[in-house]
Formats: C-alpha cells, sequence, structure tokens
C-alpha cells in the first residue's frame, strides 16, 4: 500500500466536483491542510458504491477553519483517501 504521504506534509485536496458519491466534503474540496497522521487502509468509499474494492491509505488532515469557512480561529480534521489528497 502506498504511503504518500508523512505527518507534517501539506497537501491540497482535489477540486474535483464529481457526478456520483464522494466521501470528500464540498466545502474541503481544493483546499491545503496539513497530514497529522494516518487512518488506515480501506477501500475508496467512491468506488466501493459501485461495487469496486480498491483499498488505499486514509489521511487525517488538519485545516484551519479560516482556510474551509473563511472565519474561525480552531481546525478541523478530516479522513481523506489518498486519491483526494495532491501535492500542495
Amino acid at each position: 500500500m502506498s504511503e504518500r504521504y508523512r505527518t507534517g506534509d501539506r497537501v491540497r485536496t482535489s477540486a474535483v466536483d464529481p457526478e456520483h458519491h464522494t466521501r470528500l466534503p464540498h466545502y474541503a474540496r481544493g483546499r491545503v491542510g496539513t497530514v497529522v497522521g494516518q487512518d488506515g487502509v480501506h477501500p475508496l468509499a467512491d468506488l466501493r458504491a459501485q461495487g469496486i474494492l480498491q483499498p488505499q491509505q486514509v489521511y487525517l488532515v488538519r485545516f484551519p477553519a479560516r482556510e474551509l469557512f473563511g472565519r474561525g480561529d480552531h481546525h478541523v480534521t478530516l479522513s481523506l483517501w489518498e486519491d483526494y489528497l495532491g501535492d500542495e
């Protein structure tokens, strides 16, 4: 299994707005966050909904609330599949 990202890496989420099911929240698309850990290896939910099992690394990515919502002094951590992430 790939472990492309390490704790501390800055990543940008995919900005794609697919027509099918996705576990990447709309408010987090195209946003920059920091990998703070790993959350196991699981089938990609987007493909699993179509009956295709494709396990991949899931990362815990922390975002400043300002990056996601334009305001706030807290952080939000999301579990995101590797396919949702790219280098910043």
